[in-house]
Protein backbone atom coordinates (compact mmCIF):
# COMPACT_ATOMS: atom_id res chain seq x y z
CA UNK A 1 0.00 0.00 0.00
CA UNK A 2 1.40 3.32 -0.97
CA UNK A 3 1.61 6.38 1.12
CA UNK A 4 -1.29 8.83 0.95
CA UNK A 5 0.94 11.78 1.49
CA UNK A 6 3.40 10.40 -1.20
CA UNK A 7 3.72 12.85 -4.11
CA UNK A 8 1.45 11.19 -6.82
CA UNK A 9 2.70 10.52 -10.56
CA UNK A 10 0.58 12.79 -13.68
CA UNK A 11 -2.06 11.57 -15.80
CA UNK A 12 -0.98 11.49 -19.43
CA UNK A 13 -3.00 13.91 -21.14
CA UNK A 14 -3.29 15.56 -24.99
CA UNK A 15 -3.04 18.72 -24.78
CA UNK A 16 -5.70 20.44 -22.69
CA UNK A 17 -7.36 17.35 -21.61
CA UNK A 18 -8.85 16.95 -18.28
CA UNK A 19 -7.82 14.17 -16.46
CA UNK A 20 -8.47 10.51 -17.30
CA UNK A 21 -11.33 9.09 -15.91
CA UNK A 22 -10.84 6.67 -13.04
CA UNK A 23 -12.40 3.60 -11.97
CA UNK A 24 -16.07 3.51 -13.05
CA UNK A 25 -18.10 4.73 -10.12
CA UNK A 26 -21.28 2.47 -8.72
CA UNK A 27 -24.15 3.47 -11.48
CA UNK A 28 -22.27 5.26 -13.63
CA UNK A 29 -22.07 4.23 -17.23
CA UNK A 30 -18.58 2.31 -18.02
CA UNK A 31 -16.24 4.33 -20.56
CA UNK A 32 -15.13 3.16 -24.34
CA UNK A 33 -11.78 2.56 -24.66
CA UNK A 34 -8.82 5.20 -23.41
CA UNK A 35 -7.73 5.47 -26.74
CA UNK A 36 -10.72 5.75 -28.78
CA UNK A 37 -12.06 8.35 -26.71
CA UNK A 38 -8.80 10.75 -26.30
CA UNK A 39 -8.56 10.78 -29.91
CA UNK A 40 -11.76 11.82 -30.83
CA UNK A 41 -11.88 14.68 -28.38
CA UNK A 42 -10.97 18.31 -28.90
CA UNK A 43 -10.24 20.56 -26.25
CA UNK A 44 -10.14 24.49 -26.50
CA UNK A 45 -8.22 25.54 -23.48
CA UNK A 46 -5.61 23.86 -21.46
CA UNK A 47 -5.74 22.03 -18.14
CA UNK A 48 -2.85 21.04 -15.50
CA UNK A 49 -2.38 17.22 -15.52
CA UNK A 50 -4.08 16.23 -11.89
CA UNK A 51 -2.84 13.19 -9.63
CA UNK A 52 -3.88 10.30 -10.70
CA UNK A 53 -7.02 8.93 -8.91
CA UNK A 54 -6.43 5.05 -8.03
CA UNK A 55 -7.33 2.69 -5.69
CA UNK A 56 -3.42 1.63 -5.01
CA UNK A 57 -2.50 5.32 -4.46
CA UNK A 58 -5.54 5.85 -2.39
CA UNK A 59 -6.71 3.25 -0.84
CA UNK A 60 -9.16 5.03 1.63
CA UNK A 61 -10.67 6.99 -1.55
CA UNK A 62 -14.09 8.91 -0.50
CA UNK A 63 -17.05 8.08 -2.36
CA UNK A 64 -18.26 10.14 -4.78
CA UNK A 65 -21.57 9.67 -6.47
CA UNK A 66 -21.51 10.30 -10.07
CA UNK A 67 -22.90 13.55 -11.46
CA UNK A 68 -25.76 14.76 -14.27
CA UNK A 69 -23.68 16.39 -16.58
CA UNK A 70 -26.89 17.17 -18.34
CA UNK A 71 -27.18 19.89 -15.83
CA UNK A 72 -24.68 21.60 -16.51
CA UNK A 73 -23.69 21.53 -19.97
CA UNK A 74 -24.36 19.90 -23.13
CA UNK A 75 -22.66 18.56 -26.55
CA UNK A 76 -24.06 19.59 -29.82
CA UNK A 77 -24.99 17.12 -33.00
CA UNK A 78 -22.15 18.72 -34.24
CA UNK A 79 -20.37 17.02 -31.61
CA UNK A 80 -19.10 20.89 -30.00
CA UNK A 81 -19.26 20.59 -26.03
CA UNK A 82 -20.32 23.45 -23.62
CA UNK A 83 -20.73 23.66 -20.03
CA UNK A 84 -22.09 26.42 -17.99
CA UNK A 85 -21.15 28.06 -15.29
CA UNK A 86 -22.21 31.10 -13.12
CA UNK A 87 -20.05 33.28 -15.50
CA UNK A 88 -22.03 32.02 -18.22
CA UNK A 89 -21.57 29.14 -21.19
CA UNK A 90 -18.11 27.89 -22.05
CA UNK A 91 -17.25 25.82 -25.23
CA UNK A 92 -14.68 23.34 -23.44
CA UNK A 93 -14.01 21.20 -26.95
CA UNK A 94 -15.41 19.07 -29.80
CA UNK A 95 -16.46 15.46 -29.28
CA UNK A 96 -15.95 13.22 -32.79
CA UNK A 97 -15.94 9.73 -31.23
CA UNK A 98 -19.42 8.69 -30.79
CA UNK A 99 -22.83 10.60 -30.56
CA UNK A 100 -23.82 13.16 -28.31
CA UNK A 101 -24.79 11.67 -25.43
CA UNK A 102 -21.53 9.77 -24.77
CA UNK A 103 -19.74 12.71 -25.14
CA UNK A 104 -21.91 14.31 -22.93
CA UNK A 105 -21.13 10.97 -20.53
CA UNK A 106 -17.48 11.34 -21.47
CA UNK A 107 -17.25 14.88 -20.41
CA UNK A 108 -19.25 14.21 -17.11
CA UNK A 109 -16.85 11.74 -15.96
CA UNK A 110 -13.86 13.95 -16.40
CA UNK A 111 -15.75 16.36 -13.88
CA UNK A 112 -16.27 13.27 -11.77
CA UNK A 113 -12.59 12.82 -11.84
CA UNK A 114 -12.15 16.06 -10.49
CA UNK A 115 -14.87 16.13 -7.73
CA UNK A 116 -12.74 13.10 -6.57
CA UNK A 117 -9.52 14.64 -6.46
CA UNK A 118 -11.02 17.50 -4.73
CA UNK A 119 -12.93 14.74 -2.15
CA UNK A 120 -9.92 13.87 -1.21
CA UNK A 121 -7.73 17.30 -0.36
CA UNK A 122 -11.25 17.68 1.73
CA UNK A 123 -10.55 14.06 3.41
CA UNK A 124 -6.87 14.61 4.13
CA UNK A 125 -7.52 18.00 5.30
CA UNK A 126 -10.20 17.07 7.85
CA UNK A 127 -8.28 14.12 9.04
CA UNK A 128 -5.19 15.95 9.73
CA UNK A 129 -2.99 13.65 7.71
CA UNK A 130 -0.43 14.72 4.88
CA UNK A 131 0.92 17.70 4.46
CA UNK A 132 -0.89 21.16 4.18
CA UNK A 133 1.39 22.63 2.16
CA UNK A 134 1.07 20.14 -0.17
CA UNK A 135 -2.39 19.93 0.28
CA UNK A 136 -2.76 23.65 -0.17
CA UNK A 137 -0.95 23.90 -2.99
CA UNK A 138 -2.98 20.99 -4.87
CA UNK A 139 -6.21 23.15 -4.26
CA UNK A 140 -4.39 26.10 -5.50
CA UNK A 141 -3.11 24.33 -9.28
CA UNK A 142 -7.00 22.76 -9.30
CA UNK A 143 -8.52 26.50 -8.55
CA UNK A 144 -6.19 27.51 -11.31
CA UNK A 145 -7.02 24.68 -13.95
CA UNK A 146 -11.18 25.23 -13.45
CA UNK A 147 -11.84 28.09 -15.74
CA UNK A 148 -10.24 25.85 -18.57
CA UNK A 149 -11.03 22.39 -17.24
CA UNK A 150 -12.70 20.37 -20.38
CA UNK A 151 -15.64 19.18 -18.36
CA UNK A 152 -18.90 19.68 -17.64
CA UNK A 153 -20.30 19.23 -13.99
CA UNK A 154 -20.98 22.13 -11.67
CA UNK A 155 -17.71 23.66 -11.39
CA UNK A 156 -18.80 26.62 -9.64
CA UNK A 157 -19.39 24.35 -6.58
CA UNK A 158 -15.93 22.32 -6.93
CA UNK A 159 -14.74 26.58 -6.66
CA UNK A 160 -16.68 27.03 -3.90
CA UNK A 161 -14.69 24.12 -1.95
CA UNK A 162 -11.89 24.42 -3.58
CA UNK A 163 -11.37 27.97 -2.00
CA UNK A 164 -12.96 26.62 1.24
CA UNK A 165 -9.85 23.73 1.33
CA UNK A 166 -7.26 27.10 0.63
CA UNK A 167 -8.70 28.87 3.63
CA UNK A 168 -8.86 25.86 5.85
CA UNK A 169 -5.30 25.12 5.05
CA UNK A 170 -3.73 28.42 5.63
CA UNK A 171 -5.90 28.83 9.13
CA UNK A 172 -4.03 24.66 9.65
CA UNK A 173 -1.03 25.84 9.09
CA UNK A 174 -0.80 28.97 11.10
CA UNK A 175 -2.59 27.07 14.33
CA UNK A 176 0.51 23.96 13.80
CA UNK A 177 2.77 26.79 14.01
CA UNK A 178 1.69 28.65 17.04
CA UNK A 179 0.84 25.63 19.05
CA UNK A 180 4.51 24.06 18.29
CA UNK A 181 6.06 27.85 19.12
CA UNK A 182 4.16 27.68 22.48
CA UNK A 183 4.97 24.18 23.45
CA UNK A 184 8.42 25.28 22.86
CA UNK A 185 8.34 28.22 25.13
CA UNK A 186 5.46 27.45 28.01
CA UNK A 187 7.62 27.47 30.63
CA UNK A 188 9.86 30.53 30.05
CA UNK A 189 6.73 32.07 29.28
CA UNK A 190 4.55 31.83 32.15
CA UNK A 191 8.00 33.00 34.57
CA UNK A 192 7.55 36.06 32.30
CA UNK A 193 4.10 36.50 32.74
CA UNK A 194 4.26 36.51 36.24
CA UNK A 195 6.96 38.10 36.64
CA UNK A 196 5.21 41.42 33.77
CA UNK A 197 2.15 40.84 36.36
CA UNK A 198 4.02 41.37 39.50
CA UNK A 199 5.87 44.23 38.04
CA UNK A 200 2.61 45.93 37.03
CA UNK A 201 1.06 45.07 40.36
CA UNK A 202 4.27 47.05 41.85
CA UNK A 203 3.76 49.94 39.82
CA UNK A 204 0.50 50.46 39.87
CA UNK A 205 -1.96 48.75 41.67
CA UNK A 206 -4.13 50.60 44.62
CA UNK A 207 -5.73 47.42 45.46
CA UNK A 208 -3.78 46.88 48.44
CA UNK A 209 -5.25 43.65 50.05
CA UNK A 210 -6.16 42.08 47.00
CA UNK A 211 -2.97 42.81 45.22
CA UNK A 212 -0.45 41.63 48.39
CA UNK A 213 -2.52 38.10 48.43
CA UNK A 214 -1.79 37.81 44.70
CA UNK A 215 2.00 38.68 44.77
CA UNK A 216 2.11 35.60 47.20
CA UNK A 217 -0.05 33.28 44.55
CA UNK A 218 2.51 34.29 42.27
CA UNK A 219 5.24 33.33 44.69
CA UNK A 220 3.40 29.45 44.74
CA UNK A 221 3.04 29.38 41.43
CA UNK A 222 6.52 30.72 40.51
CA UNK A 223 7.92 27.59 42.98
CA UNK A 224 5.93 24.86 40.72
CA UNK A 225 7.33 25.75 37.61
CA UNK A 226 10.21 23.63 36.33
CA UNK A 227 12.25 23.19 33.48
CA UNK A 228 13.61 26.99 33.17
CA UNK A 229 17.19 27.93 32.47
CA UNK A 230 18.94 28.45 34.98
CA UNK A 231 20.19 32.34 33.89
CA UNK A 232 16.64 33.15 32.77
CA UNK A 233 15.33 32.05 35.74
CA UNK A 234 17.86 34.28 37.57
CA UNK A 235 17.08 37.53 35.98
CA UNK A 236 13.09 36.47 35.95
CA UNK A 237 13.47 35.79 39.93
CA UNK A 238 15.25 39.27 40.30
CA UNK A 239 12.15 41.03 38.51
CA UNK A 240 9.85 39.33 40.77
CA UNK A 241 11.69 40.28 44.14
CA UNK A 242 12.05 44.26 42.79
CA UNK A 243 8.44 44.38 42.27
CA UNK A 244 7.42 43.18 45.26
CA UNK A 245 9.48 45.29 47.25
CA UNK A 246 8.04 48.25 45.23
CA UNK A 247 4.60 47.11 46.33
CA UNK A 248 5.22 47.28 49.95
CA UNK A 249 6.77 50.94 49.86
CA UNK A 250 3.83 52.01 47.91
CA UNK A 251 1.55 50.83 50.05
CA UNK A 252 3.38 51.50 53.24
CA UNK A 253 3.35 55.50 52.52
CA UNK A 254 -0.62 55.03 50.76
CA UNK A 255 -1.84 54.21 54.32
CA UNK A 256 0.30 57.20 56.17
CA UNK A 257 -1.13 59.49 53.73
CA UNK A 258 -4.44 57.52 54.19
CA UNK A 259 -4.74 58.61 57.97
CA UNK A 260 -3.68 62.24 57.36
CA UNK A 261 -6.94 62.69 54.72
CA UNK A 262 -8.94 61.10 57.05
CA UNK A 263 -8.49 63.47 59.83
CA UNK A 264 -9.05 66.00 57.03
CA UNK A 265 -12.17 64.68 55.59
CA UNK A 266 -13.69 64.26 59.45
CA UNK A 267 -13.20 68.01 60.01
CA UNK A 268 -14.76 69.14 56.44
CA UNK A 269 -17.76 66.71 57.05
CA UNK A 270 -18.02 68.30 60.62
CA UNK A 271 -18.99 71.83 58.94
CA UNK A 272 -20.89 70.13 56.28
CA UNK A 273 -23.20 68.25 59.21
CA UNK A 274 -23.42 71.41 60.63
CA UNK A 275 -25.01 73.31 57.78
CA UNK A 276 -27.86 70.87 56.43
CA UNK A 277 -29.16 70.37 60.04
CA UNK A 278 -29.60 74.54 59.80
CA UNK A 279 -31.03 73.85 56.55
CA UNK A 280 -33.40 70.92 57.79
CA UNK A 281 -36.81 73.20 58.84
CA UNK A 282 -36.53 75.53 55.70
CA UNK A 283 -39.59 75.77 54.13
CA UNK A 284 -38.08 77.61 50.96
CA UNK A 285 -38.36 74.35 48.84
CA UNK A 286 -36.38 75.50 45.32
CA UNK A 287 -33.72 76.66 46.83
CA UNK A 288 -32.78 75.08 49.96
CA UNK A 289 -33.22 71.21 47.87
CA UNK A 290 -30.77 72.52 45.50
CA UNK A 291 -28.34 73.38 48.28
CA UNK A 292 -28.59 69.86 49.83
CA UNK A 293 -27.67 69.04 46.30
CA UNK A 294 -24.27 70.98 46.55
CA UNK A 295 -24.14 69.61 50.32
CA UNK A 296 -23.92 66.06 48.97
CA UNK A 297 -21.95 66.92 46.16
CA UNK A 298 -19.40 67.94 48.75
CA UNK A 299 -19.90 65.57 50.50
CA UNK A 300 -18.94 62.97 48.68
CA UNK A 301 -15.79 64.82 47.56
CA UNK A 302 -14.20 65.30 50.73
CA UNK A 303 -13.49 61.60 51.13
CA UNK A 304 -13.26 59.47 53.68
CA UNK A 305 -13.38 59.97 57.73
CA UNK A 306 -12.42 57.35 59.99
CA UNK A 307 -14.95 54.71 60.07
CA UNK A 308 -16.60 54.93 63.00
CA UNK A 309 -16.56 58.73 62.65
CA UNK A 310 -17.62 58.71 59.21
CA UNK A 311 -20.73 56.81 60.00
CA UNK A 312 -21.40 58.80 62.75
CA UNK A 313 -21.64 62.11 60.60
CA UNK A 314 -23.34 60.51 58.02
CA UNK A 315 -26.34 59.36 59.89
CA UNK A 316 -26.73 62.88 60.99
CA UNK A 317 -26.54 64.50 57.88
CA UNK A 318 -28.70 62.00 56.40
CA UNK A 319 -31.45 62.24 59.27
CA UNK A 320 -30.61 66.34 58.41
CA UNK A 321 -32.04 66.00 54.85
CA UNK A 322 -34.54 63.39 55.60
CA UNK A 323 -36.20 66.37 57.83
CA UNK A 324 -36.42 68.75 55.08
CA UNK A 325 -37.71 66.56 52.28
CA UNK A 326 -40.35 64.65 54.24
CA UNK A 327 -41.72 68.42 54.59
CA UNK A 328 -41.38 69.46 51.19
CA UNK A 329 -42.77 66.12 49.92
CA UNK A 330 -45.69 66.64 52.66
CA UNK A 331 -45.85 70.17 51.33
CA UNK A 332 -46.31 69.21 47.49
CA UNK A 333 -49.01 66.44 48.50
CA UNK A 334 -51.23 69.05 50.29
CA UNK A 335 -50.91 71.06 47.15
CA UNK A 336 -51.29 68.07 44.69
CA UNK A 337 -54.58 67.90 46.44
CA UNK A 338 -55.89 70.77 45.95
CA UNK A 339 -55.16 71.07 43.12
CA UNK A 340 -56.63 67.20 42.20
CA UNK A 341 -60.03 69.24 44.21
CA UNK A 342 -60.08 72.30 41.87
CA UNK A 343 -59.92 70.14 38.94
CA UNK A 344 -63.17 68.08 40.18
CA UNK A 345 -65.08 71.10 41.30
CA UNK A 346 -63.93 72.49 37.59
CA UNK A 347 -65.20 69.41 36.32
CA UNK A 348 -68.55 70.01 38.38
CA UNK A 349 -68.97 73.71 36.73
CA UNK A 350 -68.81 72.28 33.19
CA UNK A 351 -71.03 69.37 33.78
CA UNK A 352 -73.75 71.67 35.14
CA UNK A 353 -72.54 74.45 32.16
CA UNK A 354 -73.78 71.83 29.83
CA UNK A 355 -77.31 72.48 30.54
CA UNK A 356 -76.69 76.47 29.49
CA UNK A 357 -79.08 76.80 25.86
CA UNK A 358 -78.75 79.79 23.96
CA UNK A 359 -81.11 78.82 21.66
CA UNK A 360 -83.91 79.22 23.52
CA UNK A 361 -82.65 82.05 26.18
CA UNK A 362 -79.18 84.62 25.10
CA UNK A 363 -79.85 86.60 28.23
CA UNK A 364 -80.02 83.43 30.36
CA UNK A 365 -77.26 81.90 28.36
CA UNK A 366 -75.21 84.75 29.27
CA UNK A 367 -75.83 85.41 32.94
CA UNK A 368 -75.23 81.44 33.20
CA UNK A 369 -71.95 82.25 31.63
CA UNK A 370 -70.63 84.87 33.69
CA UNK A 371 -71.49 82.97 36.28
CA UNK A 372 -69.85 79.90 35.61
CA UNK A 373 -66.81 82.37 34.70
CA UNK A 374 -66.49 84.13 38.13
CA UNK A 375 -66.83 80.42 39.55
CA UNK A 376 -64.12 78.88 37.35
CA UNK A 377 -61.43 81.81 38.72
CA UNK A 378 -62.72 81.52 42.10
CA UNK A 379 -62.09 78.10 42.07
CA UNK A 380 -57.99 78.40 41.53
CA UNK A 381 -55.15 76.13 39.79
CA UNK A 382 -55.81 72.24 39.05
CA UNK A 383 -52.68 69.99 37.90
CA UNK A 384 -50.69 70.81 35.00
CA UNK A 385 -51.93 67.72 32.95
CA UNK A 386 -55.14 68.89 33.07
CA UNK A 387 -55.40 72.65 32.29
CA UNK A 388 -55.39 72.36 28.63
CA UNK A 389 -58.70 69.74 28.64
CA UNK A 390 -60.47 72.23 31.32
CA UNK A 391 -59.87 75.35 29.52
CA UNK A 392 -60.62 73.96 26.33
CA UNK A 393 -64.17 72.83 27.17
CA UNK A 394 -64.67 76.22 29.11
CA UNK A 395 -63.67 78.06 25.74
CA UNK A 396 -66.39 75.76 24.08
CA UNK A 397 -68.81 76.67 26.14
CA UNK A 398 -67.83 80.77 25.67
CA UNK A 399 -67.94 80.14 21.57
CA UNK A 400 -71.20 78.21 21.78
CA UNK A 401 -72.96 81.35 23.77
CA UNK A 402 -70.63 84.17 21.88
CA UNK A 403 -72.21 82.70 18.60
CA UNK A 404 -75.72 82.37 19.47
CA UNK A 405 -75.71 86.21 20.85
CA UNK A 406 -74.15 86.69 17.37
CA UNK A 407 -77.07 85.40 15.45
CA UNK A 408 -79.64 87.09 18.17
CA UNK A 409 -78.10 90.39 17.62
CA UNK A 410 -78.75 90.00 13.85
CA UNK A 411 -82.39 88.51 13.72
CA UNK A 412 -83.28 91.54 16.14
CA UNK A 413 -82.23 94.23 14.24
CA UNK A 414 -84.34 97.19 15.30
CA UNK A 415 -82.98 96.65 18.61
CA UNK A 416 -79.35 95.85 17.74
CA UNK A 417 -77.99 99.62 18.12
CA UNK A 418 -79.62 99.98 21.12
CA UNK A 419 -78.37 96.68 23.00
CA UNK A 420 -74.92 98.01 21.56
CA UNK A 421 -75.23 101.18 23.22
CA UNK A 422 -75.54 99.00 26.06
CA UNK A 423 -72.92 97.05 25.36
CA UNK A 424 -70.32 99.87 25.48
CA UNK A 425 -72.11 101.49 28.82
CA UNK A 426 -71.40 98.02 29.87
CA UNK A 427 -67.68 97.95 29.02
CA UNK A 428 -67.20 101.39 30.37
CA UNK A 429 -68.96 100.33 33.84
CA UNK A 430 -65.86 97.42 33.70
CA UNK A 431 -63.41 99.47 32.85
CA UNK A 432 -64.30 102.18 35.83
CA UNK A 433 -64.78 98.91 37.90
CA UNK A 434 -61.02 97.64 36.92
CA UNK A 435 -59.54 101.34 37.68
CA UNK A 436 -61.06 101.64 41.11
CA UNK A 437 -59.91 98.19 41.90
CA UNK A 438 -56.51 99.24 40.37
CA UNK A 439 -56.10 102.22 42.65
CA UNK A 440 -57.13 100.45 45.47
CA UNK A 441 -54.55 97.71 45.15
CA UNK A 442 -56.90 95.36 44.07
CA UNK A 443 -54.99 93.58 41.08
CA UNK A 444 -57.15 90.17 40.98
CA UNK A 445 -60.54 92.21 41.21
CA UNK A 446 -59.30 94.36 38.82
CA UNK A 447 -58.31 91.96 36.15
CA UNK A 448 -61.59 90.12 36.51
CA UNK A 449 -63.33 93.43 35.51
CA UNK A 450 -60.92 94.05 32.45
CA UNK A 451 -61.90 90.41 31.53
CA UNK A 452 -65.72 91.14 31.26
CA UNK A 453 -65.21 94.23 29.65
CA UNK A 454 -62.92 92.67 26.94
CA UNK A 455 -66.46 90.23 26.83
CA UNK A 456 -68.85 93.13 26.61
CA UNK A 457 -66.48 95.02 24.06
CA UNK A 458 -66.28 91.96 21.70
CA UNK A 459 -70.40 91.73 22.11
CA UNK A 460 -70.67 95.78 21.50
CA UNK A 461 -68.54 95.65 18.02
CA UNK A 462 -70.31 92.36 17.00
CA UNK A 463 -73.56 94.42 17.48
CA UNK A 464 -72.72 97.13 15.56
CA UNK A 465 -71.42 95.54 12.82
CA UNK A 466 -74.90 93.08 13.03
CA UNK A 467 -76.34 96.58 12.71
CA UNK A 468 -74.11 98.06 9.59
CA UNK A 469 -74.66 95.11 7.73
CA UNK A 470 -78.57 95.34 7.74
Amino acid sequence: MSDPNAPEPAVERTPGDAPRPGPPKPGAPRPGPVKAATAGVQSTGSHPKPHPVTSQSHPHMPSVPAGDPSKFGRVDEDGTAWVVTAEGERCIGSWQAGDAAEGLAHFGRRYDDLATEVAILETRLASGTGDIKKTRAAAEALAESLPTAAVIGDLDALSARLADIITASEQAAVAAKHEKEQQRAESTARKEALAAEAETIGAESTQWKAAGDRLREILDEWKSIRGVDRKADDVLWRRYSKAREAFNRRRGAHFAELDRERATAKSRKEELVARAESLRDSTDWGATAATFRDLLAEWKAAGRAPREADDQLWKRFKAAQDVFFAARNSANAEREAEFEENARAKEALLEKAATIDPSTDVEAARAQLRELQDKWEAIGKVPRERTHDLEGRLRAIEKRVRDASESEWRRTDPEALARAAQFRERVRQFEDQAAKATANGREKEAEQALAQASQWREWAEAAEGAVGEL
